[in-house]
């Protein structure tokens, strides 16, 4: 089964599967069930092809995948055009939400490391 051109694995259950799609989490997943009257547990293999193409449908009237992340870097973009501090902590590879930068903000700048070893040197052997 594919959902906004993302492949749903078929032996999860449907509110964990539904999670591959970029911008489906688990709540509008269940949101998105309960409203199609489709059990949370039930497989995606044991959807009837009528079941597939509501979800489908539902689905895709959220903004996921593509549009949303062009949606995402849109609003980055702006950030840094109109030069908000947000937007130039985007552009140093910083973290943007007020978090320390001494030590712990190794995702956001992508795990660098600027020592060249940690600790103390071990003798050389004479």
């Amino acid at each position: 089964m594919r959902i906004a051109g993302v492949t749903i694995p078929e032996e999860k259950r449907l509110e964990i599967g539904l999670t591959a799609v970029f911008g489906v989490g688990r709540p509008r997943a269940l949101v998105a069930l309960a409203s199609l009257k489709i059990d949370a547990g039930k497989k995606p293999k044991d959807l009837t092809s009528q079941e597939e193409t509501a979800l489908r449908e539902a689905i895709e009237k959220f903004m996921v995948e593509g549009e949303l992340k062009r949606e995402i870097a849109g609003n980055i973009r702006r950030l840094r055009d109109v030069k908000a501090y947000r937007g130039t902590r985007h552009a140093k590879h910083l973290p943007a939400r007020g978090q320390r930068t001494k030590t712990n903000s190794r995702t956001v700048r992508g795990n660098v490391r600027k020592t060249m070893t940690s600790g103390r040197r071990k003798l050389e052997k004479t």
